[in-house]
Formats: structure tokens, sequence, C-alpha cells
């Protein structure tokens, strides 16, 4: 007879039923599973603990002369050869390694050309008007560019 009782209700009361023993069957299943999703993406493979210190906490430290020459002369070298592998002349490393290792010229910033030079100094000048626009003392432009053209010598490092 339990087979006719089940055929005696429609599909949507057979639904309502499944729902309402599913139910409660999920909260537990939900309250139950609380604690072990606190738990997630957590263990010895985690990454939740933070990076460690950097090294190099304070300023750069200088490089021995001789190894920023053999490093000069690997990357002179590596660059004459794929030069050579295109089918261009090959580099006279050791005069390029004279130009490189040459001091600069007093007065001069090594690495940047006049038009950025003349571009840090317009800034320079923009600024001293605004300055002086509000009431501020201007600055000294020269002063202010070979300042400025040092920052952003040292901006790498």
């Amino acid at each position: 007879m339990a087979p006719l009782a089940v055929s005696d209700l429609g599909s949507g009361q057979i639904l309502i039923v499944v729902a309402l023993l599913a139910f409660p069957i999920a909260a537990i299943a939900f309250a139950g599973i609380g604690s072990a999703l606190k738990t997630l993406g957590k263990g010895p493979f985690a990454m939740e603990h933070d990076m460690p210190p950097s090294r190099r906490t304070g300023p750069a430290q200088p490089i021995d002369k001789r190894t920023r020459e053999a490093e000069i002369r690997q990357m002179l070298t590596a660059k004459s050869y794929r030069r050579e592998q295109r089918g261009e002349a090959a580099l006279d490393i050791e005069a390029e390694m004279t130009r490189l290792l040459a001091p600069a010229p007093p007065g001069t910033s090594q690495g940047l050309d006049s038009e950025l030079r003349e571009e840090v100094r317009q800034l320079v000048v923009a600024r001293n008007q605004r300055r002086m626009r509000q009431g501020k003392p201007p600055l000294d432009v020269a002063a202010e560019i070979d300042r400025q053209v040092a920052d952003l010598e040292n901006l790498g490092q």
C-alpha cells in the first residue's frame, strides 16, 4: 500500500516534502563545517606569514672594483658576441671598457643628456614662478637642478 500512498501526492507536494527533509540535514552540515571553513587555506604549506625582511636594510654597499670590471667585461663580451651573430662588426671590448670606466667630467652629470637637463631646468623655473606667486622665496635654480638631477641618477639605487 505504500506505493499507492506515494502516488496520491502531486509533484509539487513531493518537492515540498523533499525540501523539508533536506533543510534540517543541510543546516546541521553547515553548522558542523563552520570550523573547517576557518581553517581553509591554512596548514604547513599555507603562505599566511609575512615575507622575511630584506637583507638590504641600509644604504647600498660599494661594489668591489675588480668585480665591477669583470661584470662590465662580461656584458661587453656578450654584446660583442650578439653583434657578431647578427653579422655586424665585433666590439673593441678594451676601448669600451676604457670609455665606460672613465670618470665623468666635473660639472656634468653622468648619463644625462642636455635635453633632460633642460627639461629639469624648465620644471625648476616653473616651480620658482609658482613659489613667487605664493609669496615664498625663490629657489636657487642651478642648485635645485643639480639636486634633482642627482635624485634622478640615484633613482634605481
